[in-house]
């Protein structure tokens, strides 16, 4: 059966924005139907079945990649006669490319219009893929402002609609001055494979902070199970959702990805954690074009929070830095940074902005949102 949107999000922070997106597009085409690759909260949104959940596509890394890659072909192999199908009107991508830019290509050939919400990151690598994304796309949205410029360089018209993450996010800075049991939150991300490589490397802090109370963040994806072996006395599972453990923490330590710009908008002085196989990380060196891998400071266009990357993820350089943004001078300055970054992010309404222009795609009427 036909349906006016199909939509591929390939992990959480996909999933919560998609969400936001499929409730922008009802408000405003409350008949609208769609066709899902996310998680719970687009299926909840949508009230649609899920075709594949975003945990069964998760693989972070070249070497990840490889080992997987036949789920991956299948998967592909999938999505395309799901797509063929269903005809969808418009296909929205969301991030995701090393998956998505192959579905918009195949969506392309079949004369179905392709919209992104939410760039690939091609200006962080892989500079060559923006000729591959001007004959597949015919809706760029993107929602970080240096990429305007990025892609105007390369001659393809993009619409800025502002972080969806302001939509949501409530403005709750962490105090400049801490007692002396703070609450430190770990947050280490939503694919096990990360959980098992980076979680470890944070616990090793907890002994240098005996009166401080570590909260892990349960990725909605993973089962409690995964992080037990790791709790005890002073190590306690959070089942709050990230953003109200964050609300209610005076630090937090994240694995590099959106929920460094989470913690962030948020107002929680944080470090940037980063792991991946020592091959992954050599050939992530090569090509990867990008002084920093935070979006904190890639916004910032400087550092405003400490990277620790690989064997830099280590307990001294924890101990030191989380002894710093315990601090209060180096709390109050973070913070100041902090509001520089929501600042230049703009405003409130980046999903209904979306959705204006992706309706509009779909009613070839867009040149009334440009």
């Amino acid at each position: 059966m036909p349906c006016d949107y199909y939509i591929i999000a390939g992990e959480a922070s996909g999933d919560l924005h998609g969400a936001n997106l499929i409730h922008a597009i009802k408000a405003k085409q409350p008949n609208a139907t769609f066709r899902l690759w996310g998680g719970e909260k687009m299926q909840k949104a949508a009230k649609s079945e899920l075709v594949v959940h975003y945990r069964e596509m998760a693989f972070m890394g070249f070497i990840e990649v490889i080992k997987n890659i036949r789920t991956i072909s299948r998967r592909l192999k999938q999505c395309k006669k799901d797509i063929l199908e269903h005809n969808p009107q418009v296909l929205v991508l969301i991030d995701y490319p090393g998956f998505n830019m192959r579905i918009a290509k195949f969506a392309k050939e079949h004369g179905i219009k392709v919209a992104w919400y939410i760039a690939p990151q091609i200006w962080a690598w892989k500079e060559n893929r923006v000729k591959a994304l001007k004959r597949t796309t015919d809706l760029m949205l993107v929602i970080l402002p240096f990429e305007t410029d990025f892609f105007a360089k390369h001659d393809m018209d993009v619409t800025y609609v502002g972080h969806p993450l302001l939509d949501h996010l409530k403005w709750n800075p962490s105090a400049i001055d801490i007692e002396d049991s703070p609450s430190i939150a770990l947050l280490p991300g939503s694919r096990q494979q990360e959980i098992n490589s980076i979680l470890p490397r944070m616990l090793e802090v907890v002994k240098h902070f005996p009166k401080a109370t570590f909260f892990i963040s349960r990725a909605p994806s993973q089962s409690k199970d995964v992080y037990q072996p790791y709790l005890n006395d002073q190590v306690v599972l959070s089942e709050k959702n990230s953003y109200d453990l964050l609300a209610e923490s005076d630090a937090a330590l994240v694995t590099s990805g959106t929920a460094t710009l989470e913690t962030a908008l948020i107002g929680v002085p944080q470090i940037v954690c980063y792991l991946t196989s020592p091959t992954t990380y050599q050939l992530a060196k090569f090509f990867i074009k990008v002084p920093f891998i935070s979006l904190v400071n890639l916004i910032a266009d400087r550092e405003v929070v400490k990277e620790l990357i690989q064997h830099n993820l280590n307990a001294d350089a924890l101990k030191t830095e989380l002894a710093k943004i315990l601090e209060t001078e180096n709390r109050k300055d973070m913070l100041n940074d902090y509001k520089f970054i929501r600042e230049k992010l703009g405003g409130h309404g980046a999903s209904e902005r979306a959705a204006d222009n992706i309706i509009a795609l779909h009613h070839n009427t867009r040149d009334s949102f440009l």
